[in-house]
């Protein structure tokens, strides 16, 4: 085990956390009351008080935004990978902490991997508790993502989660409320927390392809509604295409369907997909099931997005269609 607290190279260097808002943000109006909340109140400055910084580095916090993740928005993933990218790229920093709501973390953290793919470690955290609580989980999780990104092998955007840690591509929201909600399907969790421990299981998620990110990164539009319009259909017992035909009409420029099992679609909605492809809408097969991965064959009519869920697939497709 690799103590987590220990200085990085000797040198007093800095951890960023960036706030966003999320239920670790959150405040009930009656203490215990985990469900009727309201996410994004309070400040990330007000959740780090009381945590102290892994010994020989500083602590830095800056407000990216206040919202429920349920939320989020191009606008807020184009200005935190810009803030992260900022903060990354200095000598001085060691790593990123971003606090984050559960319901769309497995988005942003998809989203940054795919942007950033930083060498160094960027690690987003949540809680299923609001911050006033009776026994919030949301002090320890950060507490935990500091350790983590106080750690100098660490790399690649992670999440970290009721002590475990997951890689970007693969973590899940697996459950609607138990504090340890998220999982990493097929491949597992990288790691665990364990007593100011890391228990590393497998290799962090770096890229190859760094050296063209800052490009892809600039090239992201800054208003909304330029960003490439992909939607998401599901396919399902009684499934049609109206749904698939009306969004074509009104300009779409991607779909991705959640298909059934090993990535199969219904006839009729298959024969719509068909027609938006025919028309120029980019489309891709990623399964609705919370394991395994959409194997695809060659002739395949319509292309398939590997292991990548729907919502991942969705961002995916996004900036392949920024891309070019």
């Amino acid at each position: 085990m690799q103590a987590l607290d220990e200085p990085v190279g000797g040198l007093s260097r800095k951890l960023v956390v960036l706030g966003t808002g999320g239920t670790i943000a959150g405040l009930a109006p009656r203490g215990g009351d985990g469900i009727g909340y309201e996410a994004a109140q309070i400040g990330v400055a007000q959740l780090l008080a009381g945590q102290a910084a892994p010994a020989g580095l500083e602590l830095l916090v800056e407000q990216v935004a206040q919202i429920d993740s349920k939320d989020m928005d191009a606008a807020v993933w184009r200005a935190l990978a810009q803030r992260c990218a900022d903060w990354l790229g200095r000598a001085d920093v060691q790593g990123v902490v971003v606090t984050h709501g559960t319901d769309t973390l497995e988005e942003t953290a998809y989203f940054l991997q795919a942007v950033l793919a930083p060498h160094k470690p960027l690690v987003l955290t949540c809680a299923m508790r609001p911050a006033n609580a009776a026994m919030p989980d949301g002090p320890q999780n950060l507490r935990d993502a500091l350790a983590v990104a106080a750690s100098a092998d660490v790399g690649g955007v992670v999440a970290v989660c009721a002590g475990t840690v997951h890689a970007a591509a693969e973590v899940r929201k697996l459950h609607s409320y138990r504090l340890d909600a998220f999982g990493s399907g097929d491949a597992g969790p990288l790691a665990y927390v364990e007593a100011g421990l890391l228990r590393q299981l497998r290799g962090w998620p770096r890229s190859a392809s760094e050296g063209r990110l800052p490009d892809l990164l600039a090239r992201l539009p800054v208003e909304p509604q330029a960003w490439p319009r992909v939607e998401i259909v599901v396919s399902h017992a009684g499934a049609g295409g109206a749904m698939v035909d009306a969004l074509v009409r009104d300009g779409v420029h991607g779909l991705v369907v959640a298909a059934t099992g090993n990535g199969s679609v219904h006839h009729a909605l298959e024969q719509a997909l068909l027609r938006a492809q025919a028309a120029g809408v980019a489309v891709r097969r990623a399964s609705r099931c919370d394991q395994g991965r959409v194997w695809g064959a060659p002739g395949d009519a319509l292309p398939d997005a590997g292991a990548l869920s729907p919502v991942k697939a969705r961002i995916q497709l996004q900036l392949d269609l920024l891309a070019g």
